[in-house]
């Protein structure tokens, strides 16, 4: 494999990850608070159980692939984009871990209103992040294709 085709794989699974936290942040997070009381702690294991793949996967291929970027990428991305990249992805991964795991962990005991609201707002952090990491490759592809 060569520095273009880790682009590729780190473009697309970047943009994946972005449609999917946009989603999740748009529609899926925004009806927790519809499911029920008695229904909630089934509802979030199911939901973490169910979703840990989708995103999970897709997460260790965007990592891998920028880490592969900082020694292998084409002509067309400078090692500061790599570097760049490479911290949104930390920070992504610092949220994921201190602020909507935790979260999420609590809900398992049952649908609380504050922790709820935590997660949905502390989600936004992610949302933007993977979007500006989006926008950055998207912009460097765009140059790579002139």
């Amino acid at each position: 494999m060569n520095g273009s085709t880790f682009f590729i794989v780190n473009l697309i699974a970047t943009w994946y990850m972005v449609g999917l936290i946009w989603m999740v942040q748009i529609v899926h997070y925004n009806m927790f608070d519809r499911v029920g009381v008695e229904q909630f702690q089934q509802y979030e294991a199911d939901h973490n159980r169910l979703i840990t793949p989708i995103v999970g996967v897709p997460m260790l291929f965007e990592l891998a692939t920028a880490v592969l970027l900082l020694v292998s990428a084409p002509d067309s991305f400078p090692r500061w984009a790599a570097i760049v990249g490479l911290v949104l992805i930390a920070l992504i991964w610092l949220s994921t871990v201190l602020l909507q795991i935790p979260c999420h962990n609590q809900l398992l005991n049952g649908f609380d209103e504050s922790t709820y609201r935590r997660l949905v707002s502390s989600n936004w952090i992610r949302t933007v992040l993977w979007t500006s990491r989006g926008v950055l490759m998207a912009f460097y592809a765009c140059i790579a294709m002139r």
